[in-house]
């Protein structure tokens, strides 16, 4: 796809939320209430195919493209950005994972949003700890026999399919190698979604615990057809869900910005707008350094994603830098705006709930500057 039309669906999608984004969102929010009109809108926009190659009825976007997109949709409601994120890294996997048959089955019914799908990697007991997972999937036949539990799952309820990491040799050594992904379709038989989770933020969006019960599963469904590879090919996804996590973090940030820097021009004190006193101008200036170094950092990651480039230091470093910076212009958002920062009638008390979001999602930031640190010494051995 040429850049030009890329800007355009940039714009398309920052025209979208201005209109009809942004005007819906504290009510849906507040009442933790699915989107489906906006859902059934993004369907439309293509954007169930932002990342999915054109030859398999998707956008074929670039990745900064998609950076781009995600800030956008955030700076309206960061939950939608979660349906399109979890949906796209199931398709990634197929896409780069897969054998022709799978993508051939899946990827153009994903890519109009037909099938909406997500991705059923964490545990109770397993969070960034992948390898520790206990579900197990036991070949039977031509069916592979599914069963665990997962927790947090996003589009559970509302999604069509999962992909589903399971162990397909629980005693593999070491344990990753035992590690397996299947695209789990929906059924009467499972995954059957056993809870719907209540949270502080990132309200509106399903996010459930799934069990899967002695599922069948067909062997066909047994991503890229060998067992025991989906410890990478999950982590190649991840990638991805880190740029997109960190690209949320710029546009919440991004909104909490425009909210604190125009009510600093508005809001007069002692005689003239507080954006006129240094104490204000000091959090805005900090702010505003923020976002831009943020912003920067995702454009990296993705311009090396973009280039096929191993970019798991650069999508980590924009994670847990973009998420912690959000998290701090959220919280100063609020204080420049005082009281009013804090009542449920403005939207900066929904960004200071949906900015930690980002500091736990696609792995902690604990795990993000672990990760950093490894990846940084093996490029500078001595």
């Amino acid at each position: 796809m040429d850049e030009s039309l890329d800007r355009e669906i940039v714009e398309a999608v920052r025209r979208f939320v201005d209109r009809d984004v942004i005007p819906a969102a504290g009510e849906l929010e507040h009442n933790d209430e699915y989107p489906h009109a906006l859902v059934t809108k993004m369907k439309e926009l293509g954007l169930f195919g932002a990342t999915i190659p054109e030859n398999y009825g998707g956008l074929g976007l670039s990745f900064i493209s998609y950076a781009r997109i995600m800030a956008e949709l955030s700076r309206g409601w960061m939950s939608l950005a979660g349906v399109i994120n979890s949906h796209l890294i199931m398709a990634y996997i197929i896409a780069n994972h897969g054998t022709e048959d799978q993508k051939n089955r899946f990827l153009p019914a994903m890519a109009s949003g037909e099938k909406r799908g997500g991705l059923a990697l964490t545990e109770p007991h397993a969070g960034s700890d992948v390898q520790s997972i206990r579900t197990t999937a036991t070949r039977l036949g031509d069916n592979y026999v599914l069963s665990g539990s997962k927790m947090f799952i996003t589009n559970a309820r509302h999604g069509t399919m999962l992909a589903v990491a399971a162990k397909t040799n629980p005693k593999a050594e070491p344990a990753y190698a035992g590690i397996s992904m299947f695209a789990v379709e929906k059924n009467d038989r499972g995954p059957t979604v056993s809870r719907q989770l209540k949270k502080l933020g990132y309200k509106g969006i399903d996010t459930c615990e799934v069990q899967l019960e002695e599922l069948d599963v067909p062997a066909a469904n047994l991503i890229g057809g060998r067992e025991g590879q989906g410890f990478k090919q999950v982590m190649s996804a991840l990638e991805v869900g880190r740029i997109n996590v960190a690209a949320r973090a710029v546009g919440v940030g991004q909104a909490a910005f425009d909210a604190a820097i125009r009510y600093a021009q508005q809001r007069t004190a002692f005689g003239k707008p507080i954006a006129q006193h240094q104490a204000v101008q000091l959090m805005l200036a900090d702010m505003g350094t923020r976002l831009q170094a943020a912003k920067l950092m995702v454009e990296n990651a993705a311009l090396k994603k973009d280039a096929g480039e191993r970019c798991d230091v650069e999508a980590g470093m924009a994670k847990l830098f973009a998420s912690e910076a959000c998290a701090k212009m959220t919280l100063d958002a609020m204080r420049v705006l005082g009281g009013y920062g804090f009542m449920a009638e403005f939207p900066v008390e929904r960004y200071y709930r949906d900015a930690p979001l980002m500091m736990i999602g696609e792995g902690t930031n604990e795990i993000q500057a672990l990760v950093i640190a490894r990846g940084l010494l093996a490029r500078n051995p001595v």
